[in-house]
C-alpha cells in the first residue's frame, strides 16, 4: 500500500542573496530508498537538511508523517528523534564510550531507562557488526567503524526514515563498502531512506528512485532504471559519464 512518508513541496532557500535550493519538488513513500546525486554545491546536503529542520528554508512546505516542518508550532526535536540522521563526519561523542553514544539520546530524548536504553543499542550495535566493540571510545575505531556506531545510534531511536548526508565521503576507500553494506541491509528491510550520495554503485544496487540536482535545482526525478538508462537532460547525461567512466 503507497504511503507519502516525506513529501517536499516548491523549496526555496537563500543564503543573504544566494539561491542554494530553487523551488524543489519530490516525494518519498514509505519503503523507498531515494539517491540524490549531483555535482558538488548544488545544494544535495541542503534540501536533506531541510526535512528535518535542520536547515530553515524560507519558501515552500515539507511534511514528514503528516508533520509540517516549517510550520511555527512544529516540535522540531520531537520530529527529529523521528527521523535517523547519518553525517558526513559520524558526529560521536569522543569523551564517551561506543555504549554511552548508543544510549544518551535514547534516555534524554525517548525517556528510555538505562537498561531499555542499553538493550535497543547493544542490538543495532550487534546489527551493524559491532558488538565487540562497545566499550571503545571512537578514537580506538577506525573511520568505517565509526560510521556504522553513528547508523547503529540512529536506528536504536526506531526512526520512521533514515536521512544519510554523504555517509561515505570520509572514508578511506577500503571503508566505504563496509558502510554501505549496512545501509544495503537497512533498504532490504524496508526502511525508508533519502542518501545524498555519489556511489552510484548502490544507487544502482538498491535505490529505487533518483533525484539528480544541479545548481539548487531538481533537473531530474525518476525510476532508477529511467535514470540510468534514459536521463532526460543533457546535464545528467554529462554527470553519468564522468562518474561512472
Amino acid at each position: 500500500m503507497y504511503f507519502l512518508m516525506i513529501e517536499i513541496k516548491n523549496i526555496s532557500k537563500w543564503y543573504g542573496q544566494f539561491q542554494v535550493l530553487k523551488d524543489c519538488s519530490t516525494q518519498v513513500a514509505k519503503g523507498d530508498v531515494m539517491v540524490i546525486c549531483g555535482p558538488s554545491g548544488s545544494g544535495k546536503s541542503t534540501l536533506i537538511k531541510t526535512v528535518n529542520g535542520l536547515e530553515p528554508f524560507q519558501q515552500g512546505q515539507i511534511v514528514v508523517d503528516g508533520t509540517s516542518v516549517g510550520a511555527k508550532g512544529t516540535d522540531l526535536p520531537a520530529l527529529r528523534a523521528r527521523i535517523g540522521m547519518v553525517f558526513q563526519n559520524f558526529e560521536l561523542f569522543p569523551h564517551l564510550s561506543v555504549r554511552e553514544n548508543l544510549t544518551l539520546a535514547q534516555i534524554k530524548v525517548l525517556g528510555r531507562s538505562a537498561d531499555e536504553a542499553a538493550e535497543r543499542g547493544l542490538h543495532y550495535l550487534d546489527r551493524v557488526g559491532l558488538l565487540a566493540h562497545q566499550d571503545k571510545y571512537p578514537g580506538a575505531l577506525s573511520g568505517g567503524q565509526q560510521q556504522r556506531v553513528a547508523i547503529a545510534r540512529a536506528l536504536a531511536m526506531d526512526p520512521i526514515a533514515m536521512l544519510f548526508d554523504e555517509p561515505t565521503s570520509a572514508l578511506d576507500p577500503e571503508m566505504i563498502n563496509e558502510v554501505l553494506d549496512v545501509m544495503v541491509g537497512l533498504a532490504q528491510e524496508g526502511m525508508t531512506m533519502m542518501v545524498v550520495t555519489h556511489e552510484m554503485g548502490f544507487a544502482r544496487k538498491v535505490a529505487n528512485r533518483v533525484v539528480f540536482m544541479d545548481q539548487g535545482s531538481i533537473l531530474e526525478d525518476s525510476s532508477k532504471e529511467a535514470f540510468f538508462h534514459a536521463p532526460q537532460t543533457e546535464r545528467a547525461r554529462d554527470f553519468l559519464a564522468r562518474i561512472i567512466h
